[in-house]
């Protein structure tokens, strides 16, 4: 082999040594932006979604938007501020029996079964009226949503009539469907729609189950927990008379039976 032929070759081999180095730089480089670009993106959407958490975080949950909601759907067969004041019962009734009541609350619970039959009848002979104070203070002590969705549920049924609203309170607090109160089932529409099929004018109520699915009186019902606060009652259940409070004469307790019931009103009635 010529000297001649040995330079060119080593030339031509150092040639490509030195394209291959050059093409080896690029695609190190192209690797190098494509890493740096995956990894911004990657911190990009690492915070975007932090600064979404932090805004679901700070978004007010469908209770507080309710609460704060400035245009209140108040159910048929109430009056006052927010159709706050539900008064049932014949207009010639002289007396107006006050009731403070959370739907989760045991207790409240208790004097349903014991006593509500015989307060259905006084209201319906004319012995006096009912007015009906819904409270929600349970959801914040044994945590959950049940006593504002029941109570909102419980507007759609005074929406049918003031008669679907009583039986289906009733229905509520009944040993049947009436939950534990560490128990959060109200918070399911669902459950509320079955116990709600016990109430004959309930049954099927497409109208009915609508307004439940929907919320529709979600902010109803948080003007009248509002309106339970600032009554100045401190727990449920509560019965009062012309601002007294009704106690089974042992105690400062409720009455919590029918004759202890039935000796508190007669007495109330006279005062």
């Amino acid at each position: 082999m010529s000297k001649r032929n040995s330079q060119a070759n080593k030339s031509a081999a150092r040639e490509r040594l030195r394209a291959e180095r050059e093409r080896q730089a690029k695609k190190d480089k192209a690797r190098r932006q494509i890493i740096v670009g995956v990894s911004i993106v990657g911190v990009l959407a690492v915070v975007g979604l932090g600064t979404w958490g932090v805004m679901q975080l700070n978004k007010p949950s469908g209770w507080e938007a309710a609460e704060d909601a400035k245009n209140v759907t108040a159910p048929k067969n109430t009056s006052g501020e927010d159709g706050t004041t539900v008064v049932i019962g014949k207009s010639s009734a002289k007396k107006t029996l006050e009731l403070y009541e959370d739907l989760r609350c045991p207790i409240c619970g208790t004097l349903e079964q014991s006593i509500g039959e015989t307060v259905h009848k006084d209201v319906d002979a004319g012995k006096y009226k009912i007015k009906y104070i819904g409270a929600t203070f349970i959801d914040g002590m044994a945590g959950g949503e049940g006593s504002k969705n029941a109570l909102s549920a419980l507007g759609a049924a005074l929406d049918v009539s003031p008669e679907a609203f009583l039986d289906y309170k009733y229905a509520l607090y009944s040993t049947k469907y009436h939950p534990e109160e560490t128990d959060d089932k109200f918070k399911d529409d669902s459950y509320l729609i079955k116990i709600a099929d016990s109430v004959d004018a309930l049954k099927g109520n497409a109208a009915f189950q609508k307004n439940v699915k929907d919320g529709t009186f979600d902010s109803w019902a948080m003007k009248m927990s509002a309106k339970f606060e600032d009554s100045g009652v401190k727990g449920t259940p509560t019965l009062k008379m012309d601002g007294k409070a009704l106690t089974d004469g042992k105690s400062e307790n409720a009455p919590m039976t029918v004759e202890d019931f039935n000796t508190a009103i007669t007495a109330a009635l006279k005062g």
